[in-house]
């Protein structure tokens, strides 16, 4: 395979990458200390939060997409319209369920029969969170397009 072809490739994954990052130091920030092996797990890997690692991915690989084989092409069209769809979504539709989830979770705590159990709830972004992953995915869209 050629190392170019890779590039997308690439790009989504360093872009998710640095966004998960981020998460990690804003938690270890917030909490002021060093997180357990499991905390780091957890917030590596947690979906919602600042910045948005959905955006920051899709980001990179439809700017390299665009910078590779032109704004133009069927490849970089695919891409952003993929991009639209899964940022709309974050922002809207995930964020909503999650913001039902705790009020789910909180009926669930004063169910005093326990047949109702709490749930993990799964966040979405809001508007801040997704600019911030937007801005991720530009500066690596951009790097890894010099890269490849």
């Amino acid at each position: 395979m050629e190392l170019g072809n890779i590039g997308g490739l690439i790009a989504f994954v360093l872009g998710w990458f640095l966004a998960q990052f981020g998460k990690l130091i804003g938690d270890i920030i917030k909490k002021k200390r060093l997180l357990s092996f499991k905390e780091l797990v957890e917030s590596f890997t947690r979906s919602g939060g600042m910045p948005s690692g959905h955006t920051a991915s899709f980001i990179a690989l439809t700017l390299f997409l665009g910078l590779k084989n032109g704004f133009t092409s069927g490849l970089f069209v695919l891409a952003a319209a993929t991009a639209m769809i899964v940022i709309y979504d974050a922002v809207n539709v995930r964020y909503a369920v999650g913001e039902q989830g705790k009020l789910l979770n909180i009926i669930a705590e004063a169910d005093t029969s326990k047949k109702t159990k709490k749930m993990k709830v799964v966040e979405g972004h809001t508007v801040p969170q997704v600019c911030a992953g937007a801005v991720i995915g530009i500066l690596v869209g951009f790097l890894c397009n010099l890269w490849f």
